[in-house]
């Protein structure tokens, strides 16, 4: 008796394994939930390729940056700190300096043949305008991609939900296509209902990396910003103090 319980327990074992694995819940998924889930999974690929080549990105913007702020305060000529910001174009800062710099060459030989106090103060805004301008773009470029994030991060929850409900849905309409006669129990609608739970589990698997590389990039971002912002104001000051005599 007890051999032929150890052997029926034998038996079960690899079917409840067979009934449990992932890849077999897959394989007998609705088209309407492998759909959700092949939308996921090219969701999270393409998610892990925005914040690994943002994150790229705004390493080299950081780090030139840098290399950028100490040319900038280490030299005495404006023309040899352009020469040398050349080399840096993915400084957000070595761009606004460039822009900024364009614009106060220009300033400089108008000038010349005119050095009136009013128009000395208009050239200033001139190039006040040119480096905000040049600051609003360089955020506009570091933020691209980044709304693909927070879409993802957003909308993947939803997503497998949707693909939940529709298999849980599926479940239960197969649970009420059962004969009378038949035998019903968990067994019907385990393994609809697990394939179903899939979709949630996959979409959360996309948004969560998402949602946290969004909030990192964004404040890696906001760090670079407040950079152009202080350059800014710092540019122009030694500009006011040269400029304008």
């Amino acid at each position: 008796m007890q051999s032929h319980l150890s052997l029926l327990l034998a038996q079960a074992v690899p079917e409840a394994a067979k009934q449990v694995s992932i890849i077999g819940l897959l394989g007998d998924a609705s088209g309407i939930v492998l759909a959700v889930l092949a939308l996921l999974i090219f969701s999270s690929i393409a998610s892990w390729f925005v914040i690994g080549f943002k994150t790229f990105q705004l390493m080299r913007a950081n780090r030139q940056t840098r290399a950028f702020l100490a040319i900038f305060w280490d030299s005495k000529r404006l023309d040899a700190i352009y020469a040398e910001a050349e080399r840096l174009p993915h400084s957000p800062v070595s761009q606004v300096f460039q822009a900024g710099f364009v614009e106060l060459r220009k300033l400089r030989s108008q000038q010349e043949a005119d050095s009136n106090m009013g128009a000395q103060l208009g050239a200033i805004e001139n190039v006040e305008r040119a480096l905000r301008r040049a600051a609003a773009s360089e955020i506009a470029y570091l933020e691209r991609l980044i709304t693909a994030l927070a879409t993802i991060g957003s909308a993947a929850p939803f997503v497998g939900l949707f693909g939940t409900v529709w298999g849980i849905m599926l479940a239960f309409v197969n649970l009420s296509n059962q004969s009378a006669g038949a035998q019903l129990g968990i067994n019907v609608v385990a393994g609809p209902i697990a394939e179903a739970l899939v979709a949630t589990a996959i979409g959360l698997g996309a948004a969560i990396p998402a949602v946290v590389a969004y909030n990192f990039l964004n404040a890696k971002i906001q760090d670079l910003s407040v950079e152009m912002e202080s350059f800014t104001n710092d540019f122009l000051n030694i500009v006011k103090r040269n400029f304008l005599k």
